[in-house]
Protein backbone atom coordinates (compact mmCIF):
# COMPACT_ATOMS: atom_id res chain seq x y z
CA UNK A 1 0.00 0.00 0.00
CA UNK A 2 1.61 3.30 -1.37
CA UNK A 3 2.04 5.92 2.30
CA UNK A 4 1.34 8.89 0.90
CA UNK A 5 0.81 10.23 3.97
CA UNK A 6 4.59 9.28 5.14
CA UNK A 7 6.60 12.47 6.63
CA UNK A 8 3.77 14.72 6.79
CA UNK A 9 2.43 16.39 9.71
CA UNK A 10 -0.94 16.68 11.36
CA UNK A 11 -3.40 18.65 13.71
CA UNK A 12 -6.21 17.03 15.02
CA UNK A 13 -8.78 18.54 17.63
CA UNK A 14 -10.25 16.64 19.93
CA UNK A 15 -8.38 13.64 19.45
CA UNK A 16 -8.71 12.30 22.98
CA UNK A 17 -11.49 10.32 21.83
CA UNK A 18 -14.36 8.81 18.97
CA UNK A 19 -13.78 9.70 15.58
CA UNK A 20 -11.07 11.86 15.96
CA UNK A 21 -8.74 9.61 18.02
CA UNK A 22 -9.51 7.20 15.11
CA UNK A 23 -8.30 9.76 12.85
CA UNK A 24 -4.90 10.12 14.38
CA UNK A 25 -4.46 6.30 14.90
CA UNK A 26 -4.95 6.10 11.36
CA UNK A 27 -2.56 8.84 10.56
CA UNK A 28 0.04 7.72 12.52
CA UNK A 29 -0.05 3.88 11.28
CA UNK A 30 0.51 5.79 7.89
CA UNK A 31 3.95 7.41 9.46
CA UNK A 32 1.96 10.42 9.78
CA UNK A 33 2.93 12.91 12.76
CA UNK A 34 0.25 14.62 14.69
CA UNK A 35 -0.58 17.06 16.84
CA UNK A 36 -3.05 15.82 19.21
CA UNK A 37 -5.43 18.78 20.49
CA UNK A 38 -7.63 17.85 23.17
CA UNK A 39 -8.15 19.44 26.88
CA UNK A 40 -7.62 15.54 28.26
CA UNK A 41 -7.23 12.51 26.75
CA UNK A 42 -9.28 9.18 27.83
CA UNK A 43 -6.92 6.09 28.53
CA UNK A 44 -7.06 4.78 24.90
CA UNK A 45 -5.60 8.13 23.19
CA UNK A 46 -3.44 8.40 26.27
CA UNK A 47 -2.08 4.76 25.33
CA UNK A 48 -1.86 5.68 21.73
CA UNK A 49 0.33 9.33 21.94
CA UNK A 50 2.65 7.37 24.37
CA UNK A 51 3.38 4.29 21.97
CA UNK A 52 4.13 7.52 19.34
CA UNK A 53 6.85 9.44 21.72
CA UNK A 54 10.22 8.90 20.17
CA UNK A 55 11.05 7.94 16.51
CA UNK A 56 12.78 4.85 17.76
CA UNK A 57 9.46 3.43 19.01
CA UNK A 58 7.36 4.28 15.93
CA UNK A 59 7.97 5.94 11.98
CA UNK A 60 5.72 8.37 13.67
CA UNK A 61 5.37 10.57 16.61
CA UNK A 62 2.52 12.16 18.47
CA UNK A 63 2.62 15.11 20.49
CA UNK A 64 0.28 16.35 23.05
CA UNK A 65 -1.13 19.96 23.53
CA UNK A 66 -3.99 20.85 25.61
CA UNK A 67 -6.23 22.68 23.93
CA UNK A 68 -9.71 24.35 24.91
CA UNK A 69 -10.79 24.91 21.31
CA UNK A 70 -13.20 27.89 22.66
CA UNK A 71 -10.04 29.74 23.03
CA UNK A 72 -8.27 31.35 20.00
CA UNK A 73 -4.56 31.69 21.64
CA UNK A 74 -4.78 28.11 22.50
CA UNK A 75 -5.58 27.50 18.81
CA UNK A 76 -2.61 29.44 17.29
CA UNK A 77 -0.32 27.51 20.12
CA UNK A 78 -1.16 23.95 18.40
CA UNK A 79 0.27 25.42 14.87
CA UNK A 80 3.34 26.42 16.82
CA UNK A 81 3.48 22.85 18.23
CA UNK A 82 3.82 21.90 14.97
CA UNK A 83 6.24 24.15 13.74
CA UNK A 84 8.19 23.43 17.21
CA UNK A 85 8.25 20.02 16.41
CA UNK A 86 7.56 18.94 13.22
CA UNK A 87 8.92 22.14 10.90
CA UNK A 88 4.71 22.45 10.01
CA UNK A 89 1.70 20.92 9.54
CA UNK A 90 0.31 19.59 6.22
CA UNK A 91 -3.39 18.23 7.26
CA UNK A 92 -5.83 19.75 9.30
CA UNK A 93 -8.31 18.56 10.90
CA UNK A 94 -10.88 20.99 13.65
CA UNK A 95 -12.95 18.16 14.69
CA UNK A 96 -13.73 18.77 17.92
CA UNK A 97 -17.90 18.69 18.67
CA UNK A 98 -20.19 18.15 20.94
CA UNK A 99 -24.19 17.12 20.50
CA UNK A 100 -26.53 19.50 22.04
CA UNK A 101 -24.87 18.68 25.81
CA UNK A 102 -27.41 20.43 28.79
CA UNK A 103 -24.78 22.69 29.53
CA UNK A 104 -25.09 24.42 26.09
CA UNK A 105 -28.22 23.67 24.18
CA UNK A 106 -31.01 24.99 22.80
CA UNK A 107 -33.52 23.47 25.29
CA UNK A 108 -31.90 25.07 28.38
CA UNK A 109 -31.10 28.18 28.05
CA UNK A 110 -28.73 30.39 29.68
CA UNK A 111 -29.25 30.98 33.29
CA UNK A 112 -31.51 27.78 33.47
CA UNK A 113 -29.39 25.22 35.98
CA UNK A 114 -28.26 22.77 33.60
CA UNK A 115 -26.67 25.22 31.30
CA UNK A 116 -23.35 26.61 31.53
CA UNK A 117 -24.06 29.47 29.07
CA UNK A 118 -24.57 32.75 30.82
CA UNK A 119 -27.30 35.42 30.06
CA UNK A 120 -24.96 38.40 29.60
CA UNK A 121 -22.11 35.82 27.82
CA UNK A 122 -23.69 36.58 24.78
CA UNK A 123 -22.32 33.46 23.58
CA UNK A 124 -23.23 29.68 23.30
CA UNK A 125 -20.40 27.44 23.85
CA UNK A 126 -21.21 25.03 21.70
CA UNK A 127 -21.27 27.63 18.74
CA UNK A 128 -18.11 28.13 19.63
CA UNK A 129 -16.93 24.97 19.95
CA UNK A 130 -18.72 23.00 16.65
CA UNK A 131 -18.77 26.08 14.06
CA UNK A 132 -16.61 29.16 15.44
CA UNK A 133 -13.34 26.84 16.19
CA UNK A 134 -13.56 25.17 12.95
CA UNK A 135 -13.89 28.43 11.07
CA UNK A 136 -11.04 30.04 12.84
CA UNK A 137 -8.88 26.92 12.60
CA UNK A 138 -9.14 26.78 9.33
CA UNK A 139 -8.54 30.53 8.46
CA UNK A 140 -5.13 29.83 10.34
CA UNK A 141 -4.22 26.86 8.17
CA UNK A 142 -4.63 28.29 5.15
CA UNK A 143 -2.27 31.45 6.51
CA UNK A 144 0.37 28.72 7.95
CA UNK A 145 0.15 26.74 4.40
CA UNK A 146 0.44 29.70 2.28
CA UNK A 147 3.58 30.69 5.05
CA UNK A 148 4.98 27.83 4.76
CA UNK A 149 5.01 27.68 1.11
CA UNK A 150 6.77 31.02 0.59
CA UNK A 151 9.64 30.31 3.17
CA UNK A 152 10.10 26.82 1.39
CA UNK A 153 10.03 29.33 -1.75
CA UNK A 154 7.67 26.58 -2.97
CA UNK A 155 4.49 27.93 -5.48
CA UNK A 156 1.08 27.28 -5.77
CA UNK A 157 -0.85 27.43 -9.35
CA UNK A 158 -3.75 25.82 -10.75
CA UNK A 159 -1.61 23.23 -12.12
CA UNK A 160 -0.35 22.43 -8.37
CA UNK A 161 -1.32 18.65 -6.97
CA UNK A 162 -3.61 19.32 -4.01
CA UNK A 163 -0.73 18.99 -1.00
CA UNK A 164 -2.62 20.65 1.63
CA UNK A 165 -5.66 19.61 2.92
CA UNK A 166 -8.55 20.79 6.06
CA UNK A 167 -10.96 17.96 6.73
CA UNK A 168 -14.18 18.57 8.91
CA UNK A 169 -16.46 16.88 10.37
CA UNK A 170 -20.36 17.91 9.40
CA UNK A 171 -23.02 15.42 10.22
CA UNK A 172 -26.04 14.14 8.74
CA UNK A 173 -27.37 16.33 11.05
CA UNK A 174 -25.96 19.01 8.27
CA UNK A 175 -29.24 18.00 5.98
CA UNK A 176 -31.55 16.56 8.55
CA UNK A 177 -33.22 19.07 11.39
CA UNK A 178 -34.24 17.46 14.72
CA UNK A 179 -36.15 19.33 16.78
CA UNK A 180 -33.60 17.66 19.93
CA UNK A 181 -30.98 19.31 18.41
CA UNK A 182 -31.71 22.90 17.11
CA UNK A 183 -27.65 24.30 17.83
CA UNK A 184 -26.48 21.24 16.72
CA UNK A 185 -27.98 21.43 13.33
CA UNK A 186 -27.51 25.07 13.14
CA UNK A 187 -24.13 24.28 13.43
CA UNK A 188 -23.63 21.36 11.11
CA UNK A 189 -25.58 22.93 7.93
CA UNK A 190 -22.85 25.88 8.85
CA UNK A 191 -19.95 24.03 8.74
CA UNK A 192 -21.39 21.59 5.38
CA UNK A 193 -21.87 25.89 3.58
CA UNK A 194 -18.46 26.58 5.12
CA UNK A 195 -16.71 23.50 3.04
CA UNK A 196 -18.84 24.39 0.03
CA UNK A 197 -17.87 28.40 -0.03
CA UNK A 198 -13.57 27.31 0.27
CA UNK A 199 -13.49 24.91 -3.00
CA UNK A 200 -12.16 27.19 -5.09
CA UNK A 201 -9.09 27.16 -3.00
CA UNK A 202 -8.26 23.65 -4.30
CA UNK A 203 -8.07 24.78 -7.87
CA UNK A 204 -6.04 27.86 -7.22
CA UNK A 205 -4.10 27.67 -4.40
CA UNK A 206 -3.73 24.12 -3.95
CA UNK A 207 -5.18 23.45 -0.14
CA UNK A 208 -8.26 21.26 -0.53
CA UNK A 209 -11.11 21.68 2.45
CA UNK A 210 -13.38 18.75 2.77
CA UNK A 211 -15.77 16.91 5.22
CA UNK A 212 -17.19 14.19 6.22
CA UNK A 213 -21.17 13.95 7.44
CA UNK A 214 -21.40 10.85 9.68
CA UNK A 215 -24.54 9.41 10.75
CA UNK A 216 -24.93 7.75 14.17
CA UNK A 217 -20.95 6.49 15.03
CA UNK A 218 -20.40 4.39 18.19
CA UNK A 219 -18.31 6.80 20.21
CA UNK A 220 -17.90 8.04 24.17
CA UNK A 221 -20.11 11.42 22.40
CA UNK A 222 -22.83 8.80 22.27
CA UNK A 223 -22.01 6.06 24.52
CA UNK A 224 -21.32 8.31 27.44
CA UNK A 225 -24.46 10.16 27.34
CA UNK A 226 -27.54 8.43 28.46
CA UNK A 227 -30.00 11.14 27.14
CA UNK A 228 -28.45 10.87 23.75
CA UNK A 229 -28.13 6.92 24.01
CA UNK A 230 -31.96 6.05 24.33
CA UNK A 231 -32.66 7.70 20.82
CA UNK A 232 -30.95 4.79 18.94
CA UNK A 233 -33.70 1.89 19.04
CA UNK A 234 -30.72 -1.34 18.20
CA UNK A 235 -33.66 -3.82 18.52
CA UNK A 236 -35.87 -2.26 15.99
CA UNK A 237 -33.15 -1.63 13.76
CA UNK A 238 -30.71 1.07 14.28
CA UNK A 239 -27.14 0.18 13.77
CA UNK A 240 -24.14 1.89 14.89
CA UNK A 241 -21.21 2.90 12.50
CA UNK A 242 -17.96 2.72 13.84
CA UNK A 243 -15.02 5.46 13.97
CA UNK A 244 -12.89 4.00 12.05
CA UNK A 245 -15.24 3.57 9.23
CA UNK A 246 -15.27 7.45 9.15
CA UNK A 247 -10.99 7.98 9.39
CA UNK A 248 -11.02 5.41 6.65
CA UNK A 249 -12.75 7.84 4.61
CA UNK A 250 -11.32 11.04 6.03
CA UNK A 251 -7.95 9.36 5.33
CA UNK A 252 -8.41 8.72 1.91
CA UNK A 253 -10.08 12.40 1.49
CA UNK A 254 -6.32 13.81 2.54
CA UNK A 255 -4.59 11.88 0.16
CA UNK A 256 -4.35 8.39 1.93
CA UNK A 257 -3.18 5.78 -0.75
CA UNK A 258 -2.75 8.56 -3.37
CA UNK A 259 -6.48 8.08 -4.19
CA UNK A 260 -7.64 11.04 -6.37
CA UNK A 261 -11.38 9.26 -6.67
CA UNK A 262 -13.40 7.01 -4.13
CA UNK A 263 -15.86 5.05 -4.74
CA UNK A 264 -19.84 6.01 -3.61
CA UNK A 265 -23.51 4.64 -3.34
CA UNK A 266 -25.91 6.98 -6.12
CA UNK A 267 -29.41 6.84 -6.03
CA UNK A 268 -30.79 5.58 -10.03
CA UNK A 269 -33.92 6.35 -8.67
CA UNK A 270 -34.45 9.43 -6.30
CA UNK A 271 -37.23 9.36 -3.88
CA UNK A 272 -40.46 12.05 -3.70
CA UNK A 273 -39.06 14.85 -1.60
CA UNK A 274 -39.93 14.91 2.22
CA UNK A 275 -40.21 10.64 1.66
CA UNK A 276 -38.19 8.82 4.55
CA UNK A 277 -36.65 5.70 3.08
CA UNK A 278 -34.75 2.83 4.12
CA UNK A 279 -31.76 1.35 2.41
CA UNK A 280 -34.00 -0.93 0.26
CA UNK A 281 -35.98 1.98 -1.44
CA UNK A 282 -35.49 2.70 -4.63
CA UNK A 283 -32.30 2.04 -6.70
CA UNK A 284 -28.97 2.10 -5.80
CA UNK A 285 -25.61 1.89 -7.88
CA UNK A 286 -22.03 2.87 -7.15
CA UNK A 287 -19.41 5.51 -9.19
CA UNK A 288 -16.70 7.58 -8.63
CA UNK A 289 -16.74 10.65 -7.21
CA UNK A 290 -13.11 12.78 -7.62
CA UNK A 291 -11.80 14.44 -4.47
CA UNK A 292 -11.66 17.51 -4.94
CA UNK A 293 -12.33 21.00 -2.68
CA UNK A 294 -16.25 21.24 -1.50
CA UNK A 295 -16.92 17.50 -0.99
CA UNK A 296 -19.03 16.92 1.28
CA UNK A 297 -18.92 12.82 1.97
CA UNK A 298 -22.12 11.10 3.91
CA UNK A 299 -21.11 7.68 5.73
CA UNK A 300 -23.20 5.13 7.27
CA UNK A 301 -22.65 1.74 7.86
CA UNK A 302 -20.43 0.38 4.98
CA UNK A 303 -21.57 3.07 2.58
CA UNK A 304 -20.52 6.33 1.59
CA UNK A 305 -22.56 9.11 -0.32
CA UNK A 306 -21.80 12.38 -2.00
CA UNK A 307 -23.64 14.92 -0.45
CA UNK A 308 -24.69 18.05 -3.61
CA UNK A 309 -25.21 20.75 -2.84
CA UNK A 310 -28.41 20.95 -4.64
CA UNK A 311 -31.74 18.34 -4.85
CA UNK A 312 -30.02 16.25 -2.57
CA UNK A 313 -31.55 12.99 -1.76
CA UNK A 314 -30.76 13.21 1.70
CA UNK A 315 -30.02 10.23 4.43
CA UNK A 316 -30.79 7.37 4.11
CA UNK A 317 -29.81 3.47 5.07
CA UNK A 318 -28.21 1.50 7.57
CA UNK A 319 -26.44 3.74 10.09
CA UNK A 320 -28.37 6.98 9.59
CA UNK A 321 -31.64 6.67 11.86
CA UNK A 322 -32.45 7.06 15.32
CA UNK A 323 -35.79 5.31 15.86
CA UNK A 324 -36.65 7.33 19.59
CA UNK A 325 -36.36 10.70 17.76
CA UNK A 326 -39.96 10.70 18.00
CA UNK A 327 -40.20 9.87 21.42
CA UNK A 328 -37.55 12.12 22.75
CA UNK A 329 -39.33 14.63 20.12
CA UNK A 330 -42.38 14.55 21.77
CA UNK A 331 -41.40 14.82 24.99
CA UNK A 332 -39.98 18.60 23.95
CA UNK A 333 -43.46 19.36 23.01
CA UNK A 334 -45.27 18.52 25.86
CA UNK A 335 -42.93 20.54 28.45
CA UNK A 336 -42.92 23.49 26.22
CA UNK A 337 -47.36 23.17 26.35
CA UNK A 338 -46.88 22.48 30.26
CA UNK A 339 -46.13 26.36 31.02
CA UNK A 340 -42.24 25.35 32.73
CA UNK A 341 -40.03 26.17 30.31
CA UNK A 342 -39.22 29.63 29.82
CA UNK A 343 -35.82 31.92 29.51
Amino acid sequence: MPMSLAGKTAIVTGAGSGINLAFARLLLRRQCNVVVADLALRPEAEEVVAAHTSPSRSPARAVFQKTDVREWPQLERMFHTATKQFGGADIICPGAGVYEPPFSSFWHPPGSSASHDRPDSDRYALLDINLTHPIRTTQLAIAHFLSKRRHSSSSSTSSTPSTNHVVHISSIAGQVTPLLAPLYNASKHGISGFVRTLAPLDRHHGIRVTAVAPGVIDTPLWRDNPEKLRLVDEAGGDKWVTAEEVAEVMGLLVGDRGRDEIEVVKDSAPRAEGAVSSSSDGQEGKGMVRIEGGLILEIGKGRVRKVEQFNDAGPKGVGNTVGNMPLVEGEILDMLGSGTWGV
